[in-house]
């Protein structure tokens, strides 16, 4: 990637927008400043790639005009357009499969409900699979668990309150797991799995910015999920919603971080209890 002052793209690299260094300037302050997200410089073609389609489909001849009216509008509602455009969801079933065993222990300990905050919900599947493990670990009990899922991109959100996924999403799936919580598809829907309305039920979704000045959360949890978000914001931004997620977790409550993420230099309202996961510190 060049960092010189031009920004002209390299004569085989043919585009339909120019993209000057001010605007990826630009992009880079305002999705920090809405989002929290931190674009490092190696993120400039995928940012021109995600917006580009943005111009296309408002007819926008270039970044300039099409950023100045979102610093003009503050609440325009490209803004979700944009800030969904730069999210990055990665997401399957049991991904980083370590603790789900963990939350599975943890929740037969509590010995009742166990209430979660899943705070990157993104298509569904990490929410699906924190319900699942409960039910499997508490049994009857376990559908009386809830678990409120949260992402700022509204896009994935609306797939995964459709709870439907591609069979393939769950080809590595134990085939009594798979028996249990899913439906198969048939017909039309054929190569499809839709997750079952009892596991489903479970999960609350909402569109929540991390970065919002208040949280329209009126709950303490007894487990938060916050798994491969961190590594999007810088340090002082991590500490800051660290410390918000502290009184939120009820004693002895539990975060769960993404295997890339160490919290322990950043706050002292946690400590690391295992691999990636913390318990809020002086709580019993």
């Amino acid at each position: 990637m060049a960092t010189a002052a031009t920004s002209a793209p390299s004569a085989s690299v043919e585009r339909q927008f120019d993209f000057r260094d001010a605007d990826f300037s630009r992009v880079r302050k305002m999705i920090h400043a809405r989002a929290g997200i931190s674009l490092g410089t190696h993120k400039r073609e995928m940012v021109y790639s995600r917006l580009a389609r943005r111009l296309r489909a408002l007819g926008r001849q270039d970044f300039g005009s099409y950023l100045d009216q979102l610093e003009d509008e503050p609440d325009a509602a490209e803004w979700e357009d944009f800030v969904n455009a730069l999210t990055t969801n990665l997401t399957a079933f049991f991904r980083e499969s370590h603790h789900f065993p963990i939350l599975a222990d943890f929740a037969k300990k509590r010995g009742g409900p166990v209430s979660v905050w899943c705070c990157a919900a993104s298509t569904g599947e990490e929410p699906y699979s924190i319900a699942i493990t409960l039910v499997e670990a508490l049994g009857p009990r376990g559908g009386s668990s809830s678990v409120l899922a949260t992402d700022i991109d509204t896009n994935v959100l609306n797939r995964a309150r459709a709870a439907v996924y591609p069979a393939e999403r769950v080809a590595k799936m134990e085939d009594e797991r798979l028996r249990r919580f899913f439906l198969k598809g048939r017909g039309a829907n054929e190569g499809q799995v839709r997750v079952r309305p009892e596991i489903a039920d479970m999960v609350r979704y909402e569109t929540l910015n991390l970065l919002a000045p208040s949280w329209p959360i009126n709950e303490k949890f007894d487990v938060i999920f916050c798994r491969n978000v961190m590594i999007y914001f810088d340090k002082p931004t991590q500490a800051k919603i660290l410390e918000r997620f502290a009184p939120l977790l009820k004693p002895g409550g539990l975060l769960f971080a993404g295997h890339s993420e160490n919290f322990t230099y950043i706050s002292r309202d946690f400590r690391l209890r295992g691999q990636t996961v913390y318990e809020c510190a002086g709580k019993a």
